[in-house]
């Protein structure tokens, strides 16, 4: 097996463990009232981690890993796992958020707004290139930029919604309590 099946071996186990903690987040969230944003988008970013993983098993499976990036690539991982570590219970990959819950601002919260995202967009361009597939690398990063912009607008709309007074946001709650910001 090549250096690149081990990497991707390891991001498809990594992954599918995120999977399983965000579905349980997500149950244990919605029990709790949290109301869900911007659901209508997320089939797209499925499918579209879902395609950039296929294809690196198509194309980078054999390749070997350039290690300066897989440096990178580690350091990014200790980076999320510091992201996933800080929101805790509330980590999910679907845009959640609890009526009157204070917004997290502890770990990289405290100096950038949504650092996940950061994150993700770094990786989805490093992972191929430590792969030697520059090209592939372009095509997804450029491909995930509207996607990105989007969900965090999407974001922002949440956050903002569960600042409001506890009334105002229990009675938008109970207006349309689920698949608010449409898409």
């Amino acid at each position: 097996m090549g250096e690149g099946a081990w990497l991707l071996g390891f991001i498809t186990l990594q992954r599918l463990a995120e999977l399983a903690y965000a579905a349980r987040n997500t149950r244990r969230l919605r029990a709790e009232g949290a109301v869900e944003f911007g659901p209508a988008h997320y089939p797209v970013m499925v499918a579209f981690h879902a395609a950039w993983l296929a294809g690196l098993w198509w194309f980078g499976h054999g390749q070997p890993v350039q290690r300066g990036l897989l440096a990178l690539f580690v350091l990014l991982q200790g980076l999320r796992l510091w992201i996933v570590a800080t929101l805790g219970p509330r980590w999910t990959t679907r845009i959640l958020v609890l009526p009157g819950a204070p917004r997290i601002r502890r770990g990289l919260y405290r100096w950038v707004r949504h650092p996940n995202y950061i994150v993700v967009a770094l990786e989805i361009a490093v992972v191929p290139l430590a792969l030697d597939l520059p090209v592939y690398a372009a095509v997804f990063a450029i491909l995930q930029v509207p996607l990105l912009l989007h969900r965090i607008a999407v974001e922002e709309a949440a956050l903002a919604w569960a600042a409001a007074p506890a009334g105002a946001a229990a009675a938008a709650a109970r207006a349309a309590p689920q698949g608010r910001a449409g898409c």
